[in-house]
């Protein structure tokens, strides 16, 4: 994968070096609020290693976030085709992210999801990028609206992945991005 830029940031591949970080973001109990499960070092490298290989065979992925100024990896923003969700979409790309906690609201994962659909859009040629997350997480969703998408509320679903042992956990609210709707969206300037 090219690293893309931001004014702050650098999304790139997955490097040796973020083994720790990956493990934290995803074992954190605030973190993974919203998630069934926590990931125990060994189970985090496994998923690390399947995103870096996902990242080498496609070009694109959910990519390390890196701050430009202090080569810090903060977590990851990225898209990716995932068969899970083909129900949603024939040709379904997600756009997802996951940041250290004390890094929360100040903008890095609008601003690295903004490069990403410029990526999916411009580079790509996608024709939709969906979003979606537990229909209580204010934070996720609320970063969905930030890069223009939309709430589509007949997509609303059960997540097959979430056990019934945590029923507040499966409802999740859909959100969609038409490249034409982007488009629009960027020369009105929003």
């Amino acid at each position: 994968m090219k690293p893309l830029h931001t004014k702050r940031l650098i999304l790139r591949n997955w490097e040796e070096r973020d083994r720790e970080l990956f493990h934290e973001i995803n074992s954190d109990p605030e973190v993974i609020r919203f998630f069934p499960m926590r990931r125990d070092r060994a189970a985090a490298d496994a998923v690390m290693d399947r995103l870096r290989a996902e990242i080498d065979r496609d070009g694109y992925g959910f990519a390390a976030v890196e701050l430009a100024q202090t080569s810090e990896c903060i977590g990851f923003v990225g898209i990716r085709k995932d068969p899970r969700i083909i129900s949603l979409s024939p040709d379904a790309t997600e756009i997802g992210w996951r940041l250290k906690r004390n890094l929360w609201g100040k903008g890095y994962a609008t601003e690295a999801a903004r490069e990403w659909l410029r990526f999916g859009f411009q580079d790509l040629g996608l024709e939709e990028i969906v979003s979606f997350a537990v229909a209580n997480n204010t934070w996720s969703l609320a970063v969905m609206e930030r890069i223009g998408m939309w709430h589509d509320q007949k997509g609303d679903f059960d997540h097959e992945d979430v056990p019934d042992t945590h029923p507040h956990l499966k409802r999740h609210a859909l959100y969609r991005l038409s490249r034409d709707d982007w488009k629009k969206q960027r020369e009105a300037g929003t």
